[in-house]
């Protein structure tokens, strides 16, 4: 059966593999991480539509897969339409802050948002703000260097950067003007999660997008894998390799098969 394809700028997108595989346990996957080309949130769009692209034509042709995810906001925002018009035949789901289940969940309607500036300057995040008009408030917070910190495994930097962004968005709590929700809008913070909780409190609710996602996938296949047992996964990176297989080891506890493109 064919694989399907995941990629991301770096170790992020596999909070969505994650999920993926929560979801389609039988699924063979390929994921590939940028990481001599990261960070795509800091990168302008024409830089990550080419980097898209070619990740693409790469998965394609090299493992022939039956779908893709693309498991950064950034790029989805940049690039899925362009796919999607060059590879019609292919089923590619892509990602973005996952804005409408925050407003079901909110009750103080304040809802703040952590992404890249990339991801909170697209066109596409403003029309998914705009069509939540009046439901709620959102305090929306770039995060220059924090998937970066999380990227390299950075635990003190990581915690620092998350303390700053957290502290400049506001009160966070249940009570009326108080922030109740926290959207993690990039791929990468959910991996900050524990360290996110212990700065808003476990009241507030944290809402990322692994699990729509691999919904979302599971509905778009045409087929199925029929194995029985558990699929394989073979990891992809442009950088030198060391920080995926870690990184997969560590919050998956994957150890695939590495290749080095």
């Amino acid at each position: 059966m064919k694989k399907i394809g995941v990629f991301d700028s770096g170790v992020g997108g596999l909070s969505i593999l994650k999920a993926l595989r929560a979801e389609l346990p039988h699924e063979d996957f390929v994921y590939v991480a940028d990481s001599g080309h990261a960070p795509y949130g800091e990168r302008d769009d024409e830089h990550v539509i080419a980097r898209s692209r070619l990740i693409t034509n790469y998965l394609r042709e090299q493992h022939d897969i039956k779908a893709l995810v693309i498991a950064c906001n950034t790029a989805t925002a940049a690039a899925i339409h362009l796919l999607r018009q060059q590879h019609p035949d292919l089923p590619i789901i892509g990602v973005e802050p996952a804005l409408k289940p925050a407003v079901s969940k909110s009750k103080t309607h304040r809802i703040g948002v952590m992404a890249t500036r990339g991801t909170l300057a697209s066109a596409k995040f403003r029309t998914l703000v705009e069509s939540l008009a009046g439901q709620a408030d959102f305090v929306c917070q770039p995060c220059d260097g924090l998937a970066d910190a999380i990227e390299h495994q950075v635990a003190t930097k990581t915690i620092a950067l998350c303390a700053d962004y957290t502290g400049a968005m506001g009160i966070f709590g249940t009570h009326d003007g108080e922030i109740d929700t926290l959207v993690l809008g990039c791929t990468h913070y959910p991996f900050a999660g524990e360290d996110l909780v212990k700065l808003v409190g476990s009241a507030v609710n944290l809402i990322d997008n692994g699990e729509p996602v691999a919904r979302q996938t599971r509905r778009m296949l045409k087929t199925l894998s029929p194995n029985e047992a558990a699929g394989a996964c073979i990891l992809v990176s442009t950088g030198d390799g060391v920080t995926l297989r870690q990184a997969a080891q560590r919050w998956l506890g994957l150890d695939g098969r590495l290749e080095l493109k």
